[in-house]
């Protein structure tokens, strides 16, 4: 236990000076009682949506998650929150539904692309032995897609890039008559 504490914190303090954003990423969930897939695709700076593949032993069930980041050390340490709904078969009652809340936390490793994830996932469902499931899990995504960076221009001693200075003088200094014959 010592020796996974001491990992997480160094992950923890290493994953705060390499952030990385990412657009989409997709891996394994761990959950009680069962395992799935999970995928994440960026849709606005800061949201996500989420599609869950569960694979319990007595049920299989498919969940759309909307979830919204805010950072908590740097960029690559975050919390989310959201919510969304499922759908599935429970071996003994057939299809059932529901709504879901999520709240977690996601870390991407320094040097990796590798994105760690652990959430509670509250999930109310209808036609199920059960109405309600205070689930969570562990996940572990690989980044498929890295967010663009943007080029930052150089912008020189004092504050501007001299070529953009140059192109507006001259744009501003052209002048057209009222006729078009003489254009200076």
């Amino acid at each position: 236990m010592k020796k996974l504490t001491f990992i997480l914190s160094l992950c923890l303090i290493c994953g705060v000076a390499s952030a990385q954003n990412y657009r989409t990423a997709a891996g394994l969930r761990i959950g009680r009682g069962g395992f799935g897939i999970s995928a994440q695709q960026k849709i606005m700076p800061r949201s996500t949506l989420e599609g869950i593949v569960s694979l319990d032993p007595d049920e299989f069930a498919g969940t759309l998650l909307l979830e919204k980041h805010h950072p908590l050390i740097g960029k690559g340490f975050n919390y989310y929150l959201g919510g969304g709904a499922h759908v599935g078969t429970l071996k003994d009652y057939g299809t059932f539904y529901g709504a879901d809340a999520i709240v977690g936390a996601e870390m991407k490793l320094p040097l990796f692309p590798i994105l760690l994830s652990l959430d509670l996932k509250p999930a109310v469902h209808v036609n199920h032995e059960n109405w309600f499931n205070l689930g969570g899990g562990f996940s572990l995504r690989y980044i498929l897609v890295k967010d663009k960076k943007e080029k930052k221009k150089f912008l020189g001693i004092f504050g501007g890039n001299d070529n953009d200075k140059n192109n507006k003088k001259k744009n501003s200094a052209k002048k057209t008559s009222k006729f078009g014959i003489f254009n200076l």
